[in-house]
């Protein structure tokens, strides 16, 4: 399992924890209700066929999560120890098994099985059983579908405030930008208890990278949420924006695919915006654009008293102020672009065309490399989840001067400076050992 395939996997997990170890105190009672539910419930597990989680495995994954201080790493899957031998069916008999399923759409697994082995469909060497049958019908989607019933939807609201975040994206007016009429996309955010906007801003674009900066300036805002619901949206699909999530301890929700009514407080509050702040507002810039959003958010949206709660946004939001979490100063690490590399004989590893010198002791070993897209020739690199510092793009005429001793790891320059490990210093004055 490659690296990126891990940390999706660890991040799954945190989704399925995060409730028992994200400070909030839930009695016995809470904490056994919160374990049958996630024992009944059916997931789909990246790179797995199962559909269930046991228990113990919910308690041994909290208890990774705590004991390694609340760190992303410890959640990775171990090394598999079946390498070699059989993990599914054979073609032939997947494909008999098929099939059957086709031909006998209302069958039990037990009695497909049975027709299986009376019928000789299963292939010599082949073994079959429930557990494999049950995964393979779910894989595939064969199980039988229950009859439709009557869903049950309930108003909630979370608790207390950045309990819960809800995120979405609303098309916005054309305005003309280089000589172009261009459409415009409002990204925001907003928090389920209060009905704060923790963020709102235009841009051009619903991408990836829009997405990211507005979550990012509604976190150094307001904190840091423990859950944010989103739909599923290219943007909000990202590995990268799951990945993020669950480094800074957020539980990432994902609405059912064509089911809207769980986000009804953002789509509620663009209805506002469609109605109050854009009904004959015709905008000349895009920074024109967001800065009178700004206000009539800041000075009419917050000030006013919200139909649901009886209190304007922004007093319920900070009635609470004690519960909010802060971000972390190092809140922009967290929304680096990780790659990973070899590092070559000479010292080297290219990230998107560029060439950079690693230190010496990196040579050969997969280091990762982290980076901001605005900021590509900033690189740090790690091994083994350490530091190695800032890696600088390659000079070929410094290297041209460059004299190597064999015997140590230190370069000679020409001009009598001296280079260790991707850093220089002169050769006077100071004596390392």
């Amino acid at each position: 399992m490659t690296e990126d395939e891990k940390k999706e996997v660890a991040a799954f997990r945190f989704g399925v924890i995060c409730e028992f170890v994200n400070g909030t105190n839930l009695d016995h009672g809470e904490k056994e209700r919160l374990l049958r539910e996630k024992t009944v419930r059916k997931w789909h597990i990246p790179y797995s066929d199962k559909t269930r989680i046991s228990r113990s495995t919910i308690l041994r994954w909290i208890s990774l999560y705590k004991g390694d201080n609340h760190k992303l790493a410890a959640l990775y899957p171990e090394g598999r120890n079946d390498r070699g031998k059989s993990r599914s069916m054979d073609d032939d008999t997947a494909l008999a098994l098929i099939a059957l399923r086709k031909k006998m759409p209302g069958a039990t697994a037990l009695k497909l099985m049975e027709e299986m082995t009376m019928g000789n469909l299963v292939t010599p060497g082949t073994t079959l059983n429930l557990s494999k049958i049950y995964r393979f019908l779910h894989q595939h989607n064969l199980m039988k579908k229950p009859d439709s019933v009557a869903e049950d939807r309930r108003k909630y609201e979370a608790q207390l405030p950045n309990d819960l975040w809800q995120a979405d994206v609303m098309h916005g007016p054309r305005i003309n930008a280089a000589g172009k009429q261009k459409k415009t996309y409002l990204i925001a955010i907003i928090d389920d208890h209060s009905r704060l906007i923790t963020h709102c801003e235009f841009y051009f674009s619903e991408n990836l990278a829009c997405w990211l900066d507005a979550f990012e300036k509604a976190l150094a805002k307001r904190g840091l949420p423990r859950k944010i619901y989103v739909d599923n949206g290219a943007a909000f699909r990202s590995k990268h924006f799951e990945a993020t999530s669950a480094s800074l301890g957020i539980a990432l929700v994902r609405a059912r695919p064509y089911k809207p009514q769980g986000k009804g407080k953002i789509e509620r509050w663009f209805k506002n915006v469609r109605t109050a702040f854009l009904a004959d507002y015709h905008p000349d810039t895009m920074d024109g654009l967001n800065r009178d959003l700004h206000h009539w958010v800041d000075h009419h949206y917050h000030q006013r008293k919200h139909g649901a709660t009886g209190q304007t946004p922004f007093a319920r939001f900070v009635a609470h102020s004690e519960c909010l979490r802060c971000a972390p100063a190092d809140l922009r690490d967290h929304f680096r672009v990780t790659v990973r590399r070899r590092v070559s004989k000479d010292r080297t590893v290219t990230i998107n065309g560029r060439l950079f010198e690693a230190p010496v002791g990196l040579i050969g070993k997969h280091i990762e490399l982290k980076y901001h897209d605005s900021d590509p020739e900033v690189v740090e690199a790690f091994y083994k989840q350490q530091s190695h510092g800032m890696i600088r793009t390659v000079d070929l005429h410094v290297n041209c001067r460059v004299k190597r001793d064999k015997n140590s790891n230190t370069e000679l320059l020409t001009d009598g400076a001296r280079y260790r490990g991707g850093s220089l210093w002169s050769s006077g004055g100071h004596d390392e050992s």
